[in-house]
């Protein structure tokens, strides 16, 4: 446990100096995934971490399912109506078209990958996290038209890739060896889905008439959101349902059955998924930056991350905002703006866990471990400045433009300290 108790130093640490880290574009992922690395295995050796025991596993699964639950519950779908189109357009055209790209990039690029193989990088890949560039949606400078869809955009895409990764990981542990991979993982999913669904309308309609009687008491509300996520996710995993499925549908069900009257309840939610992230991004830090870097740099791999980061998130965002008239810079600006982080981050550990038996994990968390890692840094140390530069291109133009169509300003989730 002495590892561990570093690692607690460090957190407090970070704590006392957020505010100052902030603004010198170090993010709290930049500060934790460097902890990892330097006491993981691949350095100090101080804190040895196994990703497939079990409780790895849980910490990591039930970090992701409560920020799905939290993400769906709270995301702003309500205050969008009317402006909803552009969130709409990078979900339903370009992370389909990310996911495809960075299927074709990496077959291309890694060589050695089956297109199944390849179409799971590209499924794990594709979903964005705005923590890692928290100032582009915090800053008032850029337009709230622009940050509210960054913010849907993060909030949903790891939900709706969800069934993707768990298809593509699927084909690739089954490989033609078992011919009823297909029923099963739609099983799978048909479960999860019925069990969010479920769970989620139940304890939203329960919770939101005891509210209404003032059953409840503000810490009551907390427990009940984040027991519902909890609830979710472990009553699918129970019936082998996609747990991931089952907290992101639950989340969605659950706001809009309570109407989404919960949003300081679901702080708490967010608190506890926020503090969870920082373990994982340690055990990602140990368990594969380490590791990866100790074992040489990889060309392919290397590249691919950087395609990964540019072609295969910016031309998908280009092809989905064509006849938004925006300018663009601000086309450039949202597509830069696909971090890579925790979804990910999780979606590797369990393609690591999968496929470890089969030897075919090694390239995969090569590859995802260098464009995440890529990601956290890049991204990271650029919100803050290119957020800056971006808003004042607006202040300086009298010009009339479509980013800045009068709407409410944006909530944004509590993704940092």
């Amino acid at each position: 446990m002495g590892g561990w108790a570093v690692v607690a130093a460090f957190f407090a640490a970070y704590a006392i100096v957020a505010r100052r880290l902030d603004r010198a574009s170090v993010t709290a992922p930049i500060v934790m995934v460097t902890v990892g690395t330097v006491l993981g295995s691949g350095y100090l050796d101080v804190l040895p971490v196994n990703v497939t025991t079990d409780s790895i596993r849980l910490i990591t699964e039930l970090t992701l399912a409560l920020i799905l639950f939290a993400d769906a519950s709270t995301v702003p779908l309500r205050e969008a109506e009317g402006d909803a189109g552009v969130p709409l357009r990078l979900l339903g055209i370009g992370l389909p078209l990310t996911i495809a790209f960075g299927a074709v990039a990496a077959h291309i690029v890694l060589g050695a990958v089956s297109w199944a193989e390849a179409a799971l990088i590209g499924a794990i890949l594709a979903p964005t996290d705005a923590a890692l560039g928290i100032a582009v949606v915090t800053n008032t400078a850029v337009p709230v038209r622009i940050r509210r869809t960054l913010n849907i955009e993060s909030g949903l895409n790891d939900g709706i890739v969800t069934p993707f990764v768990t298809v593509f990981l699927a084909v690739v542990v089954a490989g033609a060896a078992d011919e009823h991979w297909a029923a099963d993982a739609a099983a799978e999913l048909a479960r999860g889905l019925a069990i969010g669904v479920g769970v989620g309308y139940l304890a939203g309609r329960i919770v939101r008439w005891a509210k209404s009687h003032e059953w409840t008491t503000a810490l009551s509300e907390q427990l009940v959101v984040i027991s519902t996520a909890v609830l979710s996710y472990a009553t699918a995993v129970t019936y082998s349902g996609n747990g991931f499925v089952a907290a992101f549908v639950a989340g969605l069900i659950f706001g809009a059955a309570t109407r989404r009257q919960l949003h300081a309840a679901t702080e708490f939610t967010e608190s506890v998924g926020l503090f969870s992230s920082f373990v994982v991004w340690v055990i990602f830090g140990a368990a594969f930056v380490g590791p990866v870097l100790q074992h040489g740099v990889h060309i392919r791999a290397v590249l691919y991350a950087v395609i990964s980061l540019t072609v295969v998130r910016m031309l998908p965002v280009a092809l989905s905002l064509i006849g938004t008239r925006f300018r663009g810079s601000t086309v450039a600006f949202i597509g830069w703006f696909g971090p890579r982080g925790l979804a990910s981050v999780v979606f590797t550990l369990l393609a690591f866990d999968a496929l470890d038996g089969q030897g075919k994990a090694g390239q995969l968390v090569e590859v995802t471990t260098w464009t995440i890692l890529l990601s956290v840094l890049a991204h990271g140390l650029s919100s803050l400045p290119l957020a800056d530069r971006y808003g004042r291109s607006f202040v300086s133009s009298s010009a009339e433009a479509p980013e800045l169509t009068p709407v409410e300003p944006a909530r944004i989730r509590r993704r940092t300290l």
